[in-house]
């Protein structure tokens, strides 16, 4: 940058702190993303063109002939220069010094104190509280030249530095001078060079900042013609009442990365103590990354419509499937802005916006059921896992929650639905848990429940041994699984009498139910007659106090188990295998030992499981078979 011959000489100053230390350290410990300076410079410039404005309202001179508010970027790929340029409020030569010359005081904060001071608390809408921001130019350049000249002022200064310890400050000439506002120039590194790429930052640009409140255009090359890659305006912002469905799809496929329809589109903005907008979309489809162990959410946060991070956990992992941003005008940042610091405000909006996502749910769930339903199956299990961590929710998520039953005829009911179906002295929900539904709905457990019309959830999901065992009830009614204790359906009398029902365990059932526990010995916790069952002959459960079998098995699996409970064995006393096998003679001892261990083999493969000993088994069924063959 030249200057008339008269000019003064460019002053030097010292940062006034260890700059080379702290820079080193912004560049390589603050921020993670070198795409960041962008944002930080775009953040500066937006700042200041809100600032002209608030300043304009009682000075309306200070923006002449130019209102209309811009930022602009310029490339210049041949001499790798990327020039970013407002005509907000601009700085003069002391505050330049003040705001570039000190790292981390802010003149952004010192003007937003005077604002809140002279309006009672009632701020621009101002982005950078820190100061930090403008030294991320550092990054990716090895000189940055700020040129820039206050609103309403005949003079320009120039600032430079290579960021290691020192800069200078100089006048500038007008003729190379914004006529209002400020020019960072950035002398772009060669490892950096595809920050002058157009296409690269223009991608930048709408992801990090395409919805500042400042229309931003680009310059490909010295000469050309602006090109506006955004627009200034929000789309979140605007009345819901200006928006049509299209433009909500298109902002959920550009936010969401997918090109489905949404299913549900949440937009609200939140007044009062509290002041945030919020859209949210619940997509049409699953996400690639649904079920990625670390169950990341996905939603945005934006400070006065700037990218901060989508890292800020604003809903619970449960939620992670919904798409879509948060923009708060006074959150409270960290330095960086990629860290969000916890705060009551940031823990209302958590709050807030879970509340309002769950509450659309359970509209959808009432006035369309058909897409909701179309929701749960896409969602059904990860929503499910809020139920083991959301004790808050956990009676909204019941509420919301979808189940296949022994009732619902492939169709899907709700807990409202099966309480409403109770029957006499019925007192618990009832549900069986496992991996695969048509093995569920041939369960042996089951067999008492249908007899008796009892409805019986059916548990496929993995999550679903888990939130069953975390003391859920619905509505005062606790949930209990069939294949664990005593199925307590003595008091809930049959639909149809049938055969024997009623009738007392004949003597020598009695007697072979107890030759059989001696034979299995400390295989099986217990053997004992069933009353859930009425047409097989034997089932596993645990026992009263132990873990239901289906959580067993997955801890197991999981390494968590060093050694599985031991299950109960329950024998049907009128099947006609057991009577047979009951009045067998004492000179049939082997058959009655062989045929006790056959039994309970027989239940583990009803169970999903394989023989204890497969050797055993298939010596045992050899002798039975021989013994019926002539």
């Amino acid at each position: 940058m030249t200057t008339a011959d008269s000019t003064p000489a460019p002053e030097s100053h010292s940062f006034e702190a260890d700059v080379a230390k702290l820079l080193h350290l912004m560049v390589h410990s603050v921020y993670s993303d070198k795409d960041v300076f962008l944002r930080e410079l775009i953040s500066n410039a937006a700042d200041a063109c809100e600032k002209l404005r608030y300043e304009a309202i009682s000075h309306p001179v200070l923006l002449g002939d130019d209102p209309k508010s811009r930022i602009t970027l310029l490339i210049d790929a041949d001499n790798r220069r990327l020039t970013i340029e407002d005509n907000g409020v601009g700085m003069s030569r002391d505050e330049m010094i003040e705001a570039l010359g000190t790292i981390a005081r802010s003149g952004t904060k010192a003007f937003m104190d005077r604002i809140q001071a002279a309006q009672g608390g009632e701020g621009a809408q101002l982005i950078g509280q820190f100061g930090v921001g403008f030294y991320s130019a550092f990054m990716v350049a090895d000189r940055v030249d700020v040129v820039s000249r206050r609103a309403g002022s005949e003079e320009a200064t120039i600032w430079s530095s290579d960021g290691k310890g020192s800069y200078t400050v100089a006048p500038a000439a007008l003729d190379e001078a914004p006529a209002r506002g400020t020019r960072v120039i950035l002398h772009v590194m060669e490892d950096a060079t595809s920050y002058t790429d157009r296409y690269r930052l223009e991608r930048i640009v709408k992801e990090q900042s395409g919805h500042v409140p400042v229309p931003i255009s680009l310059v490909e090359k010295p000469g050309a013609e602006p090109q506006e890659v955004a627009d200034g305006a929000a789309l979140w912002v605007k009345p819901r009442s200006e928006i049509t469905p299209e433009d909500y799809t298109d902002f959920y496929r550009s936010v969401a990365g997918q090109f489905d329809e949404p299913a549900l589109t949440v937009h609200f903005r939140a007044e009062g103590r509290h002041e945030y907008t919020a859209l949210a979309f619940v997509p049409g489809s699953t996400p690639f990354d649904l079920f990625d162990p670390d169950r990341h959410g996905r939603m945005k946060l934006y400070v006065k419509r700037v990218f901060i991070t989508d890292e800020a956990e604003l809903l619970p992992r449960y939620l992670r499937f919904v798409r879509g941003l948060v923009d708060s005008a006074d959150l409270p940042l960290n330095v960086s802005r990629e860290m969000i610091q916890e705060s009551p405000l940031l823990a209302a909006i958590k709050k807030g916006v879970t509340s309002r996502i769950l509450s659309e749910l359970e509209k959808l769930a009432q006035n369309d059921a058909e897409a909701y339903t179309k929701v749960w199956e896409t969602f059904g299990p990860v929503l499910k896992e809020g139920l083991y961590e959301d004790f808050e929710r956990r009676q909204n998520l019941l509420g919301l929650a979808r189940f296949k039953t022994t009732a619902s005829s492939g169709g899907w009911r709700s807990l409202k639905d099966y309480v409403g179906s109770f029957k006499e002295n019925q007192t618990a929900i009832y549900y069986v848990t496992g991996t695969d539904l048509a093995r569920l709905e041939a369960s042996p457990q089951l067999e008492g429940f249908r007899a008796r019309g009892i409805e019986v959830l059916l548990l496929p999901d993995a999550v679903d041994s888990f939130w069953v065992t975390a003391g859920v009830d619905y509505e005062g009614k606790p949930f209990k699984s069939v294949t664990q204790g005593g199925a307590d359906l003595a008091q809930i009398p049959l639909t149809e009498a049938k055969e024997n029902t009623g009738a007392p365990v004949p003597e020598a059932v009695t007697q072979f139910i107890q030759s059989v526990k001696a034979t299995l010995g400390e295989a099986v916790a217990d053997v004992r007659a069933s009353e859930r069952l009425t047409e097989s002959a034997v089932c596993l459960v645990a026992s009263e106090t132990g873990m239901d079998r289906q959580l067993e098995r997955l801890l197991a699996r999981a390494g968590q188990l060093t050694s599985a409970a031991k299950p109960v064995l329950e024998i049907n006393p009128h099947h006609d295998l057991v009577m047979a096998l009951a009045n067998l003679g004492e000179s049939e001892q082997t058959l009655r030992e062989d045929a006790a261990h056959l039994l309970l083999d027989e239940a583990r493969i009803l169970d999903g499981e394989l023989p204890a000993d497969a050797k055993a088994f298939s010596q045992r069924l050899a002798r039975v078979i021989r013994r019926c063959v002539p």
